[in-house]
């Protein structure tokens, strides 16, 4: 019998996935469990296990193709179905195993499709007629309409409606889920918006390039995959946390040197202890003092979380994209652990094989810049976190040491917190707890 696998929800309510690679291909046997495909969502490359032993019928998608969730993505020709089974009602013939952690099946073949709205009168509203014009153009003495179902939304792309000026109730949503989007608002806004009336082209200047001007040389990037999460999450935290930031400028010669002692050591030689992990740890001991950086806040609950332990998250720069996997309860870490689960984290990361729990649930994250020789920077928060601290390059220069100029290891720290959450006191307090440690690695001892 053909039986078709659907892409699953892959985690955290991703919709669409784009196949990276196939394992398989028509004519292939399979057992169950065997990866027959590598995918990528916003997060990750993930690999997707056969729910089925057989034959591969067909793959209905390339590699390459963006494939939204419940879409058919490869059917299996299952021996040992009886005919009573291919008798059977379509919508059962089509029922498949869940797989554990991909989310419900889709309950029909069709998309979930959002219910048409109805007017005074009971009739579909026309959202195409509706949309061709501008909100002004529907006249105020139109009867009054009866109460319809609230338009489904997140909370940020309400407020990018209401920045634009745009009514969700004539937004069509395209997503499967019925859910209104970033993009079917600003496409709406786009199809809406007034031309300027008697406006005369500008003059073109040599300086000056018209934004519609291509050229053979020029490239275009589909956004999506890690790009596009990535652009997501900083545009949502930029524009609802109120981002502050502070600077510590910092003699670190002590932990290069005690670095370099530990790499020297050849039973601490295999961990790699660098600078990155010395900051780590110090960043575990300073949330101690201010836990204030450890916490979230809760708009809907009207509350501050604050976390009982530190998820630490590592900004990752890939060939996809920056993400930011996280060390699960790192404060409960020495040092030498510390340092080979940054690592290890890190290298899966560029990899592309982080899972979904990876990438989420982090309280409190590190960026080092400073390996592109980067001095300082105002790194954006990861959303839903008080801070991140920012690491520059470690650079040799002339510095004030027991009244004297001589050169020494100095690094600037950046942190940038949640205003909301941290006040400038307890930002400074923690900044320099951190670089106390960075500057006299022996001071972990007073935390301890």
């Amino acid at each position: 019998m053909i039986t078709e696998f659907r892409l699953p929800d892959l985690g955290e309510g991703l919709r669409e996935a784009e196949i990276v690679q196939w394992h398989v291909a028509a004519g292939d046997e399979v057992t169950l469990n065997q990866t027959i495909a590598e995918v990528e969502t916003a997060k990750a490359v993930v690999e997707l296990p056969s729910p089925f032993a057989g034959t591969v019928s067909a793959l209905h998608h390339a590699e390459g193709d963006v494939v939204p969730v419940g879409e058919v993505l490869i059917a299996f020709d299952v021996a040992g179905a009886g005919t009573d089974a291919v008798a059977a009602p379509a919508a059962e013939s089509r029922r498949e195993p869940n797989l554990v952690g991909y989310g419900a099946a889709p309950r029909s073949d069709a998309r979930p499709q959002r219910r048409a709205r109805a007017g005074s009168g009971g009739d579909a509203v026309d959202l195409a007629v509706r949309e061709a014009a501008p909100h002004d153009a529907i006249a105020p003495s139109a009867p009054e309409r009866e109460p319809r179902e609230r338009p489904r939304s997140t909370p940020p792309v309400r407020k990018l409606a209401k920045d634009l000026g745009v009514d969700l109730d004539l937004v069509a949503a395209h997503g499967i889920d019925g859910l209104i989007t970033r993009e079917d608002v600003e496409s709406y806004a786009a199809r809406t918006a007034p031309a300027p009336a008697g406006t005369a082209p500008a003059a073109t200047s040599p300086l000056s390039v018209a934004p519609t001007a291509a050229s053979p040389s020029d490239e275009r990037i589909p956004i999506r995959g890690v790009r596009k999460h990535t652009a997501d999450a900083m545009v949502r935290s930029a524009f609802t946390a109120p981002h502050a930031a502070t600077f510590l400028t910092v003699d670190v010669t002590a932990s290069v040197s005690f670095v370099a002692g530990l790499r020297a050591d050849r039973r601490y030689a295999d961990a790699r202890v660098g600078i990155m992990a010395v900051a780590a740890k110090a960043v575990c001991l300073a949330l101690r003092r201010t836990p204030e950086l450890n916490a979230t806040w809760d708009e809907a609950a009207g509350e501050i979380v604050r976390f009982g332990q530190v998820n630490l998250g590592i900004a990752a720069a890939t060939d996809r994209g920056l993400v930011v996997p996280s060390v699960k309860d790192a404060g409960a870490l020495s040092l030498v652990d510390l340092a080979q689960s940054i690592r290890t984290l890190a290298d899966t990361a560029r990899a592309g094989k982080a899972t979904p729990a990876d990438l989420s649930g982090g309280t409190f994250s590190i960026t080092n810049y400073g390996v592109f020789g980067v001095d300082a920077g105002t790194p954006i928060l990861v959303p839903g976190e008080a801070g991140i601290l920012g690491l520059g390059a470690v650079q040799r220069r002339p510095w004030e040491h027991e009244g004297a100029v001589a050169l020494r290891e100095v690094m600037t720290l950046s942190l940038s917190f949640d205003h909301r959450l941290v006040d400038g006191a307890e930002a400074a307090r923690f900044l320099t707890d951190v670089g106390d440690v960075l500057r006299e690695p022996g001071r972990a001892m007073v935390f301890g």
